[in-house]
């Protein structure tokens, strides 16, 4: 066990223990010093927190300190009732504080009850309240300005997961607080009660077992009672006073000190002002001159003073700014912040910029958030951080997508507009500006506001400008997402399963596979679209098949054949019936004659003349697909397909290629032609 650990435990078994045993006044004298310590403790530690989490475990400080003074009370109270004598802290705080007088004593006890009661308490808990009410509300508007800065790059994930646990700490905290704070209000309450029962009982004690009168009785235990009540209110007080501090101080990151005196002193006009006043009070009224007019010029020399230092602090900071300026122009250039890429551009004229600021009720930020979800669930890959800025070098409405700093595609809107294009059965058509949907190339319409309804009611598809730029890089990462995939982003997936599946992964990386790979066969499976989100069918697979074949290409298809109930599911339509385009096993077996195999791989050594006649064929029979409205699917053998894709992926990009082992028994498939050359 911890040293501190076992402080604690001691602290809090002091407290149980003096709560059924007697201990001697001399102990209770030593108690009462320790709690005293501990309060100014809080008390000081509260004050000079920079932030309110540096007190996290307060909540429970009050709790444990609450009961040690109760426990205090408990063991004082039985020293004043059987001996008559609890002590020097005690007899001291009654004789000394109150002045050994019953009146004043007690005067001075309640105004301390009243004080704590009323005025620290109430205003405690109602700011705790308020407080924690607040926080709470506004934790969905704190995470999505980090989710913001995340995607903006204006901070890193693990500084997006520290500032999302600080908000949690925080609500944590202040909720909390909410309901630590009636501890001190209980606390204040049982104290004046046991004071109330120690007075009355203490007079029965002096007259039933002493044999005293009324009054003496009174002037003994009265005085003792009270100052139990002082010895005990006083740090209550003071831990009052911390928990006040502590939460109107809010989670301000500063010195609490140097704040307060730099806010209430350190405007030089205010400190004029102020000793001008009292100076005029001391020579117009007939207050004491001397201290007035002398008070009245320690407020003008210190705003004097004030003013001297504000001002010598601000030319020393234009000094260090010019030297700083000269310094980084002496420097050599710092080249290397240069030299960084970034794997996802987003760059926009300032037309745009509307779409992509908050203040301005721009959602664009949120929309990359959505995207980057949205590509996780349907692809089970993290898209990296996706960079946005804008560029005055573009036309306004103009914006262009960067991969790896590389742009790759562009588009332009208009701000206010609408895009309405036709699904393809809408016969009347709508006036407007005739432009193209750029994540497709559709033919579409730019339209104002007062024309969306209309268009809506006549069948076209209508979208925003946001929604089209986010459509549009949606897109294009779906297409580059396998580029996008790093070494570093497959280590993070191996690490996220092995906390789950550490089996297949320690048989399977480094031992079989090493991690480069590994990211080739999910680079594969990313490219033509398929889900790498299963990664535990995926390593499984490879598991089974590597010790054979170490060829990715290959590692790959058995891969595709495992994770053919997605595949299924993605491309063909349950309980229906899907038009496909088959290849002639002649043309399979010139495919297969024509592989060679290399230490760096395979490849395809057929003559061009046959792979335009093959190509040719293909166009034409894809043609019977698109006509009947199918997306375009040819069917292979397994052995084939990977180089049939290959074959034609420079030619038709969205050309999908499945082979019969990648299909479900319960998909129903019509051939409507066959790839004959």
């Amino acid at each position: 066990m911890k040293k501190a650990d076992l402080g604690v435990a001691m602290y809090m078994l002091a407290a149980f223990i003096m709560l059924i045993v007697p201990i001697p006044s001399w102990l209770l004298d030593v108690l009462l010093a320790c709690n005293m310590s501990v309060a100014f403790t809080i008390m000081f530690g509260c004050m000079f927190a920079v932030e309110v989490l540096q007190m996290s475990f307060y909540p429970t400080m009050l709790l444990f300190t609450t009961i040690f003074r109760i426990a205090l009370n408990v063991s004082s109270t039985r020293l004043i009732l059987t001996t008559g004598n609890p002590g020097n802290v005690v007899s001291t705080f009654g004789q000394y504080v109150g002045g050994g007088d019953l009146i004043v004593g007690s005067i001075v006890f309640v105004i301390l009850i009243i004080i704590q009661f009323m005025v620290i308490n109430k205003g405690t808990e109602r700011v705790a309240e308020v407080t924690a009410r607040f926080t709470l509300d506004a934790m969905p508007g704190k995470q999505m300005a980090i989710d913001a800065d995340l995607n903006t790059g204006a901070i890193t994930d693990a500084q997006a997961k520290e500032r999302r646990d600080k908000i949690q700490q925080e609500a944590s905290f202040f909720g909390s607080m909410d309901g630590a704070v009636k501890y001190v209000k209980g606390d204040a309450t049982a104290g004046l009660i046991i004071t109330a029962v120690n007075i009355v009982g203490g007079i029965a004690m002096g007259m039933t077992r002493q044999g005293l009168d009324i009054g003496s009785a009174l002037n003994k235990y009265a005085i003792l009672t009270i100052g139990d009540g002082l010895v005990s209110q006083i740090p209550s007080l003071l831990i009052s006073l911390a928990t006040g501090i502590l939460v109107t101080k809010g989670s301000k990151d500063a010195d609490f000190g140097t704040v307060l005196v730099r806010q209430l002193f350190g405007v030089p006009k205010v400190l004029y002002l102020v000793g001008a006043i009292l100076i005029g009070l001391g020579i117009v009224t007939p207050l004491n001159m001397i201290l007035f007019i002398g008070l009245g010029l320690c407020f003008i020399l210190c705003g004097r003073t004030m003013a001297g230092t504000i001002e010598t602090s601000q030319i020393e900071g234009e000094v260090e700014a010019e030297e700083k300026a000269a310094e980084e122009i002496r420097q050599p250039e710092n080249v290397t912040s240069l030299l960084q890429v970034d794997p996802i551009e987003l760059e926009f004229g300032y037309g745009i910029i509307p779409l992509a600021d908050v203040n301005q009720g721009g959602d664009l930020l949120d929309r990359v958030v959505m995207i980057r979800r949205q590509i996780a669930l349907e692809l089970g890959t993290v898209v990296p951080i996706i960079r946005l800025r804008d560029n005055i070098q573009l036309n306004p409405n103009q914006y262009i997508i960067k991969i790896k700093g590389i742009q790759v595609s562009e588009g332009e809107i208009l701000f206010d507009h609408y895009m309405a294009m036709n699904p393809g059965y809408v016969e009347e058509e709508i006036t407007g500006i005739p432009t193209f949907e750029p994540s497709f190339h559709l033919p579409a319409i730019w339209i104002t506001e007062s024309q969306r309804e209309r268009a809506e009611s006549m069948g076209y598809t209508v979208v925003d400008p946001p929604s089209i730029i986010a459509t549009h890089l949606t897109e294009v990462i779906r297409q580059y997402i396998s580029e996008l995939l790093t070494r570093q982003d497959v280590q993070n997936l191996v690490n996220n399963l092995k906390e789950s599946n550490p089996s297949v992964v320690d048989e399977l990386v480094p031992k079989m596979l090493g991690l480069g790979e590994v990211q080739k066969v999910l680079q594969n499976l990313l490219k033509e679209g398929i889900s790498i989100r299963d990664l535990l069918t995926i390593f499984e697979t490879l598991a089974d098949y590597a010790p054979t074949s170490r060829d990715t290409d290959i590692l790959t298809e058995y891969v595709r054949q495992a994770l053919k109930r997605a595949i299924s599911n993605k491309y063909f339509p349950q309980n229906e019936t899907t038009s496909v385009v088959t290849l002639d096993p002649k043309i399979e077996q010139e495919i297969m004659g024509a592989v060679k195999q290399t230490e760096q791989g395979a490849y395809l050594t057929l003559d061009p003349a046959r792979t335009k006649a093959i190509m040719g064929s293909v166009t034409t029979e894809i043609k019977k697909l698109e006509n009947l409205g199918k997306s375009p699917i040819i069917v292979t053998s397994p052995i084939v397909r990977m180089y049939f894709k290959r074959l034609t992926e420079d030619y038709m990009k969205d050309l999908i290629v499945v082979s019969y082992n990648e299909v479900e028994s319960n998909v129903e498939l019509q051939s409507v032609g066959m790839v004959t050359a």
